[in-house]
């Protein structure tokens, strides 16, 4: 567990753990909700060639990452398969931030040290950044309390981003933000979170948000299973068809213009007793393995679960699909549609 929320007091409902917070939902009228985010990590690539690394790797467009501040960006296999999924964050074009899943971020950092040997660049893991997810109609009001940033300052829209001093300060979405900042730096603000203005959340709670929105993540079971449009990482701009070569460019390229995306990301809704893992198949009545859980997290409901699932089309909108056990899911919307023609056959 990271050291400052040890002074972290919480009411008698929740409970810190190795993971993060557990506890009951608390109502989304709420101001401001907090969480700690115990399951990401941050790496660092700094140097003169850090820039131009990872525009040769990752499969978002750096200079939109230079512009907006982040943006979802995938370090493929040359299969075009997904090894990471980042949020990568610009401080200028010798610094980038890559926050990813804890649980992935050696083998992520072991992947950019392959190819970074021949740049003018390091990659390491940032071990004393700590990240705090912060969301709600009051959620800048609070952050602004919390770091001492202007009102300006504080970013609005998707992937709009501010680093200053010892934060960054990232809009996920609208409302939404994740706030990271050294532990030494965080510890004597956490006071601020014990008072009226911020209460805190299950991570259950924050990822259900990731979910409802409709943004792909990775786990170490999921990892190189899909390739990028099949988590619909495009909708974020987190795949680039016009920056050129990068790791796995030429399939993921393929399957844009010359191929059919016939596996896409899908949210459902499942009851049953355990909440799904990441890389759980799915199935139909008269097929195995249509889909692949990429994402799940607890609701308000005892017992059901909102998923991201990578699904087969054809079986996702004709067949019955289910869960281990027989547990069927629903279809629930995205908050985004896909371009029809990526189902297109384009021969």
């Amino acid at each position: 567990m990271q050291s400052p929320w040890q002074s972290l007091t919480l009411p008698a409902q929740f409970e810190l753990t190795a993971e993060g917070i557990t506890g009951p939902f608390n109502p989304d009228t709420a101001s401001c909700l907090y969480t700690p985010l115990l399951h990401q990590q941050m790496l660092k690539v700094t140097g003169t060639d850090a820039m131009t690394f990872l525009q040769g790797q990752l499969s978002c467009d750096l200079r939109d990452v230079i512009r907006e501040g982040s943006r979802l960006g995938a370090h493929c296999n040359i299969k075009g398969h997904m090894i990471s999924l980042f949020r990568v964050i610009a401080q200028d074009e010798q610094c980038f931030w890559l926050r990813t899943h804890q649980g992935l971020a050696e083998k992520a950092l072991a992947q950019l040290k392959k190819y970074i040997i021949f740049s003018k660049a390091t990659a390491s893991l940032d071990t004393q950044r700590c990240g705090i997810g912060f969301q709600g109609p009051g959620a800048a009001e609070v952050i602004r309390q919390f770091t001492g940033l202007s009102a300006e300052q504080i970013p609005e829209t998707s992937s709009a981003t501010c680093i200053s001093g010892h934060w960054i300060l990232c809009c996920i979405s609208p409302g939404r933000y994740e706030l990271w900042g050294e532990a030494d730096e965080l510890k004597p603000h956490l006071a601020l979170l014990q008072s009226d203005s911020a209460h805190p959340m299950p991570l259950q709670q924050w990822l259900l948000g990731d979910i409802q929105a409709g943004i792909p993540d990775l786990r170490p079971e999921t990892s190189e299973a899909f390739i990028p449009q099949m988590t619909n990482l495009q909708v974020f701009e987190g795949v680039s068809f016009r920056k050129g070569c990068y790791t796995g460019q030429e399939i993921v390229t393929r399957l844009q213009h010359r191929g059919q995306l016939k596996r896409p990301m899908y949210r459902v809704r499942v009851r049953c007793d355990e909440r799904p893992l990441a890389g759980m198949s799915l199935h139909c009545d008269d097929k195995e393995n249509v889909g692949q859980v990429v994402l799940a997290a607890d609701t308000a409901e005892t017992g059901v679960f909102e998923l991201l699932a990578v699904i087969l089309k054809e079986r996702a909108e004709k067949d019955r699909v289910w869960l281990a056990n027989h547990c069927p899911v629903e279809h629930l919307e995205l908050p985004y549609t896909l371009d029809p023609r990526l189902f297109e056959s384009k021969r």
